[in-house]
């Protein structure tokens, strides 16, 4: 989310889920997993080469944040935060990643977001300036 704070609680996480979910899929595109935290979503999809990775994520925050608003989930307006992360990963390690994945609650105790991300960006070998970080959470 935009200002970084925990937005998606619990009473309405599965429908927002199963929301992105639907737009994957009607992009032919095929989920794995998804799941997330109050302040970030994971999701692990097999992606058809007939749309960019940037065009799909655009549809997802988009439209989720639009449905997100016109539910009420939320007193304030919803946002996604600018920006996302994607990485990639070889078919043997398509289980582990799921399990990661499933796990994020107990996961999370033992490192934010935020540290993890930047353990990714880092252990995938990309440069990142910290002004394009993702925000900590307020």
């Amino acid at each position: 989310m935009k200002k970084r704070t925990g937005l998606i609680q619990k009473r309405w996480k599965d429908e927002l889920y199963k929301y992105i979910t639907g737009i994957i899929q009607n992009h032919e595109h095929k989920l794995l997993a998804i799941n997330g935290m109050p302040d970030h979503v994971h999701l692990l999809f097999g992606m058809r080469p007939t749309q960019s990775l940037s065009d799909l994520m655009q549809d997802i925050k988009g439209s989720s944040s639009k449905w997100i608003n016109d539910k009420d989930f939320i007193r304030d307006h919803f946002e996604w935060q600018a920006g996302y992360g994607a990485f990639s990963y070889g078919k043997s390690q398509i289980s582990r990643v799921i399990s990661y994945i499933e796990n994020q609650e107990s996961h999370h105790r033992k490192i934010t977001f935020l540290g993890e991300y930047k353990t990714f960006l880092k252990k995938f070998e990309i440069d990142f300036e910290e002004r394009y970080i993702f925000k900590p959470p307020e």
